[in-house]
């Protein structure tokens, strides 16, 4: 999602919450009165990351304290978004100059100095492999006459880039399972977006979800590997791959290994909610933001 368009004529209060899977019940954090985007739970399991306003923040659950998280030079920070598996850094897709063509960088924490790990636009992280060596991520390249929108992975440390699925459309949100085996995604490629997920050398690309009254995007996959979250907007509300804010949306679920859908939120939101993995760490909860428009100031 580009920074320029994640906050344009957005004036809103954002409820950042937790859901509890087990209980079916959900817990209002913090409502802050201005955009806040794509939860995550730190690995820790003590705060809650999130980015705002082009900046990466810190939502201690202890005591509900807020901190921006250093991330350098790159104030552009966009909604994609993932912490290292060690839990000692961040990557995070946006740019150093405030501009909306979108790189990807990681920090670690404490040194704050930032490291262009992808060079080329129009890049959006989505996964980290759990051995911390392959970043996965959604890229729009000029391939022939087109800009093609495909799913790449490339060294963490930077390199060159392998390209997984050629499939005409959109396909987004890569994010790997807690053995680093599979990727799960979001691809158009069938008319509608459905969930997805393939090996992580990109083979045995496979469909996941099969609605035909919704489009669905952004699976999370949980650290016990049991179940999947993601967001759905309902047919007709936005062209298929598009992922708009302020819409009417839902969260849903399905077990890991493919089944029936089930709704368990449904929520004012849409771009922003639940871009990134928000579980917990003991898969018991997720974090996610829903929203309110506010008068014009």
């Amino acid at each position: 999602m580009e920074f320029s368009d994640t906050y344009k004529n957005r004036v809103q209060n954002s409820c950042l919450q937790v859901y509890d899977v087990a209980a079916g019940q959900t817990t209002v954090l913090a409502n802050i009165p201005h955009v806040i985007e794509a939860p995550m739970w730190s690995k820790d399991g003590a705060a809650i990351l999130y980015n705002s306003e082009g900046l990466i923040y810190r939502y201690n659950l202890a005591n509900g304290e807020i901190a921006v998280v250093d991330t350098g030079a790159v104030t552009a920070c966009n909604n994609d978004h993932v912490l290292a598996p060690d839990g000692g850094g961040i990557a995070v897709s946006g740019n150093v100059d405030g501009s909306v063509a979108s790189k990807i960088y990681t920090v670690q924490f404490g040194i704050g100095k930032e490291k262009e790990v992808v060079s080329t636009p129009w890049s959006y992280l989505h996964g980290w492999s759990p051995d911390g060596k392959t970043l996965a991520y959604c890229a729009g390249r000029q391939i022939g006459d087109s800009l093609e929108w495909d799913i790449y992975t490339c060294p963490a440390t930077g390199g060159k880039e392998t390209r997984l699925t050629s499939a005409p459309g959109l396909n987004d949100g890569p994010e790997y399972s807690a053995d680093g085996t599979v990727l799960w995604f979001n691809s158009v490629r069938t008319g509608l977006m459905q969930i997805w997920k393939m090996n992580a050398d990109g083979s045995d690309q496979t469909q996941m979800t099969f609605d035909e009254d919704r489009n669905s995007w952004f699976p999370h996959i949980s650290p016990d590997s049991s179940k999947v979250v993601y967001l759905a907007y309902n047919r007709g509300d936005l062209e298929p791959g598009e992922h708009l804010a302020d819409k009417n949306v839902e969260i849903r679920m399905i077990p890991a290994e493919g089944g029936n859908p089930e709704t368990l939120l449904k929520i004012f939101g849409g771009q922003g909610s639940i871009n990134v993995n928000s579980w917990s760490p003991d898969s018991s909860k997720f974090a996610f933001v829903s929203y309110q428009e506010n008068a014009p100031v």
